[in-house]
């Protein structure tokens, strides 16, 4: 049974990337009513909240937005850093929400870079330790692949509110600063909410994948 309910999650995942990628490219083609691109909402955004300091650089790719908090630097993909769309202005005003999170220190935000090291280390070594304890059948070595692994799936869960708030942020900017006008929100809330699905997803692949594992370890151990 809980393995059927780690499949039924992870086509809900791939369902969730081929949703974030359909509805960024639905209002990709849709013109935002000030022209604004994803560059200059970006910059304003940074600017009008005392981050004048953070440079924007664009990247290749699609859906490669990201800001980086160790170089304090906002990265757009080209579709959104040059285009004038719904979508762009959306994508960027979020990456700056993250900009905004790390100056005031949002907790969340917070704990989630004070994470990052030990999770990095844990989510490479558990699947070793994993499938080594399986395998030859050494459970106390799959125990401590549990732990590492639960290490990787707490940083998941910390990332949902980190996301959800960086989106309030953008939407609430948007509209306050007329990037946007009110009718034209349901298409950010809907380019917003289609990326946050992406991170429910993921996080719920890999909670169900622990639970398998905790049930898996504990029926052998009885």
């Amino acid at each position: 049974m809980m393995m059927l309910l780690v499949i039924v999650a992870f086509i809900f995942s791939l369902w969730a990337q081929f949703r974030v990628k359909g509805t960024f490219k639905k209002w990709s083609k849709v013109a935002n009513s000030n022209g604004m691109t994803g560059y200059e909402a970006a910059r304003h955004m940074l600017d009008t909240n005392g981050l004048s300091d953070i440079p924007i650089e664009a990247v290749r790719g699609s859906l490669s937005d990201h800001y980086d908090p160790i170089h304090r630097v906002v990265r757009l993909s080209e579709p959104v850093y040059y285009e004038s769309s719904i979508a762009a202005v959306s994508v960027a005003c979020h990456e700056v929400g993250h900009a905004i999170q790390h100056k005031v220190h949002y907790p969340m935000l917070t704990l989630r870079h004070r994470m990052f090291p030990v999770v990095n280390f844990a989510s490479g070594v558990a699947p070793f330790m994993l499938m080594a304890g399986f395998i030859f059948g050494y459970f106390n070595l799959v125990g401590l692949g549990i732990i590492f692994f639960s290490a990787a799936v707490a940083f998941q869960l910390v990332t949902l509110p980190v996301e959800f708030n960086a989106s309030n942020r953008a939407r609430q900017v948007m509209v306050e600063q007329g990037y946007i006008r009110n009718e034209e929100e349901r298409g950010v809330a809907k380019v917003l909410n289609a990326a946050a699905l992406t991170y429910v997803a993921a996080a719920l692949v890999s909670l169900l994948e622990l639970l398998r594992l905790v049930t898996v370890f504990l029926g052998n151990r009885d």
